[in-house]
């Protein structure tokens, strides 16, 4: 029998059907903007904006509520040049090596490469890393449960808000990511999970003229 403590559901507020069909297709219509921006403009964003986005992130729904998720919100320069430094000698031996020849042509036309001047350019990288255990006072060890799940879920939450703060992000994984551990001095439990690049996007940025699969190719009904 669970001894969890359990209180009313008293904030749910349940709308007519047409007014949900008109906020879902609204909703839809302005997350359909979002476009992933390498282009960053320096302009500086206000910390708070950055801090009500985690908070955001932090609702997400997890295993056990055990919440294994940690974000390192990185503005000093001297660090964003480390993580740069390092995320491009990951790169480099990515597309000179250890990439195969299918995933580089699927890349081409996108136009990236191992050169990454957003991660000093934009003026928030916030690394997020999932904990395969925490750590309790006394020195024990508790284990995560779907701790990757969890994560990418509250990532796409963290995306989601900082579209609607009206900033941009580009979500960048450099493989392998331990650099991170070291730079942000981060413990050996906590497995980095995503680079999230954040800022506005600058004067002249372009993205690709990409097209999203329909509702019919990403869902079935039945």
């Amino acid at each position: 029998m669970s001894n969890q403590n359990f209180i009313p559901l008293s904030n749910y507020k349940e709308y007519p059907a047409d007014e949900m069909l008109k906020r879902s297709q609204a909703f839809y219509e302005d997350v359909k903007k979002r476009r992933t921006v390498r282009d960053f403009s320096d302009k500086p964003v206000p910390k708070e904006i950055i801090e009500n986005c985690i908070k955001s992130a932090g609702t997400a729904p997890n295993g056990a509520n055990l919440q294994p998720w940690h974000f390192v919100i990185i503005s000093n320069p001297e660090i964003k040049k480390k993580i740069r430094i390092a995320a491009e000698e990951e790169e480099k031996e990515f597309y000179t090596k250890r990439a195969p020849k299918e995933w580089l042509e699927v890349l081409e036309p996108l136009g990236t490469d191992e050169q990454k001047p957003f991660l000093e350019t934009a003026p928030y990288l916030i690394a997020i890393f999932s904990k395969s255990y925490d750590l309790l006072p006394d020195g024990r060890q508790v284990k995560q449960y779907y701790s990757l799940e969890s994560t990418g879920i509250a990532t796409g939450i963290l995306i989601t808000a900082i579209h609607n703060a009206g900033l941009v992000s580009l979500t960048h994984t450099p493989s392998p990511m331990n650099f991170l551990n070291e730079i942000l001095n981060r413990p050996k439990n906590e497995r980095p999970f995503l680079l999230l690049v954040v800022g506005y996007p600058s004067i002249d940025a372009k993205v690709p003229d990409i097209k999203k699969k329909s509702l019919q190719e990403i869902a079935s009904f039945i």
